[in-house]
């Protein structure tokens, strides 16, 4: 789903839930709704999900190259404790 898609779908189900006597102002408050929702989400500093699998993705490549990098030490160590 698209951001915008998301904040339309949020700001449709706010309105929807609004008491029956306040669906008159409903295009005023719906405007009101997504101006809100779009600064508060902006503010959160959020990442999309996409962004998010590419720095995971990173972030395991990355642990096994820690990884080998670690046994290479332990492996030249032992060598070096050996003579």
């Amino acid at each position: 789903m698209k951001d915008k898609d998301f904040l339309n779908d949020l700001t449709k189900r706010l309105c929807n839930a609004l008491p029956s006597h306040l669906h008159e102002i409903k295009k005023d408050v719906e405007k009101n709704f997504c101006a809100i929702l779009q600064s508060t989400f902006n503010k959160l500093d959020l990442v999309t999900r996409k962004e998010f699998d590419a720095q995971t993705k990173v972030l395991t490549r990355s642990r096994k190259k820690i990884e080998a990098l670690e046994a290479s030490i332990q492996k030249l160590e032992r060598t070096l404790d050996e003579k």
